[in-house]
């Protein structure tokens, strides 16, 4: 490219006037073309050499940058994922620990009702036992009371009989009949 630009330049020098002065404004002249093609090319070795090589580094550093990101993101992700499957094992986990206590909860609740159930059931028997004694002995004191009191009035029969009888047989017969006659209607004798 260079070089066809240095023939049209020599072209150019070796025309007509008049093509001189209507191209001379589109094309440069020789020494114009030839520093500024040796400036460029100063310029161009000069960022070939010092810019480039920076801009090649930050491009590799921003490119290292994101794979880094994109590794640690990934890596997040992953102990994320690990993180939330532990949650869950460990979820899971304490809600069968929370149905096994609440299943012994009621294991437990069923148990202690059972057993005082049945203390209650084995407290009502012992009272009604008690209950029973306390009858049979009131019942036994009663008897004796009665007995006594039997003796006792069979004992003042016998006398007064035995006093009138003495006396008059008709008269004993008589009165002992008066006598079991009070002692049904007292209720000291043996109809009640």
């Amino acid at each position: 490219m260079l070089a066809s630009l240095v023939l049209l330049a020599q072209e150019h020098t070796t025309g007509t006037a008049a093509e001189e002065d209507s191209t001379r404004f589109i094309l440069p002249h020789a020494d114009e073309l030839i520093w500024g093609s040796i400036a460029f090319l100063i310029l161009f070795v000069a960022l070939w050499k010092l810019a480039f090589p920076k801009i090649n580094e930050m491009l590799q550093d921003r490119a290292a940058k994101i794979r880094s990101g994109l590794e640690e993101s990934e890596k997040a992700k992953a102990e994320a994922e690990r993180l939330q499957a532990q949650y869950r094992k460990q979820l899971d986990e304490a809600r069968g620990e929370a149905a096994k206590i609440v299943e012994e909860a009621k294991r437990t609740g069923e148990s202690l009702r059972k057993d005082i159930v049945a203390k209650a059931e084995q407290e009502a028997q012992e009272i009604m036992q008690r209950a029973r004694r306390d009858v049979a002995g009131e019942a036994g004191r009663a008897k004796q009371q009665l007995q006594s009191e039997l003796v006792n009035l069979s004992l003042e029969l016998a006398t007064k009989v035995i006093e009138r009888e003495l006396a008059q047989p008709d008269a004993a017969k008589q009165l002992v009949e008066r006598t079991i006659a009070e002692l049904a209607s007292t209720g000291n004798g043996s109809s009640r």
